[in-house]
Formats: C-alpha cells, sequence, structure tokens
C-alpha cells in the first residue's frame, strides 16, 4: 500500500511545477516586441491565473478537508467504486494545480514590474 498523501508533498509538487512554467512564460514575454504589450500580457496573465490559482486552493482545500479521511493520488482514479469517492482526488489535483497558478500568476506580475522598469533599449524593455 502507498503511503499516505501529505499536503506538503503537494504543495512542493504545485510550487515546483509553478517555478518550472516560468520559463515558458519569460519565453512568450521575449516574443511580443512592444513594450505596453509586453506590459498588458504578463498583467493579464498575473492576474487570470492569480484569482484562478486562489480559487483552485480554496476549492482544493475545501474538498481536502471533506476527504481527510481518504485522500487518493490521480493514479488511483481505477479505484474508486462510487460516484462520491471522487472528492478524494479532487482535492490533491485542485491544490496542486491551484498552487502552480498562483506561482505562475505571482512570476507574472513580478516580471511585469521587471519591464516597468527596464530602461528604455534593453532587452527587457521591448
Amino acid at each position: 500500500m502507498l503511503p499516505r498523501l501529505r499536503p506538503t508533498e503537494v504543495a512542493r509538487r504545485g510550487v515546483t511545477f509553478g517555478l518550472l512554467g516560468v520559463a515558458p512564460l519569460m519565453v512568450a514575454t521575449l516574443s511580443i516586441s512592444g513594450h505596453s504589450d509586453r506590459e498588458e500580457f504578463l498583467a493579464v496573465v498575473g492576474v487570470i491565473a492569480g484569482l484562478f490559482g486562489l480559487s483552485l486552493l480554496v476549492v482544493g482545500a475545501g474538498f481536502w478537508w471533506v476527504s481527510a479521511g481518504d485522500i487518493r493520488r490521480l493514479r488511483d482514479w481505477r479505484t474508486l467504486t462510487t460516484q462520491a469517492a471522487s472528492v478524494t482526488i479532487i482535492g490533491p489535483t485542485f491544490l496542486r494545480s491551484g498552487l502552480f497558478l498562483t506561482v505562475l500568476g505571482t512570476a507574472a506580475l513580478v516580471l511585469n514590474q521587471l519591464v516597468d522598469t527596464a530602461p528604455y533599449g534593453s532587452w527587457l524593455h521591448g
């Protein structure tokens, strides 16, 4: 039997995936040529990802609390016997996704500030 899934493990993976997602965000940012377009892109990504991530965190924490006695990994999908048992998988999935999006949104807002304060003519300014 697998060891019990803990919130710290889920949080560590969510943050790691979020930090890995910053690289494609940076590549997408550098592919936008206009300065104001870069700022707008980063602001929109930051706000949408942050809000959606925070909502997933809250919902995931609620599902985790409801099913605290039986938390399962996503790969345990075939072990579910009832329709209501899917709550045991939704909690960790939403927590990990929420942390991923929250970290990505925060990184986008930080990059937005860096682009905003970059000197004219620099590679970050655009």
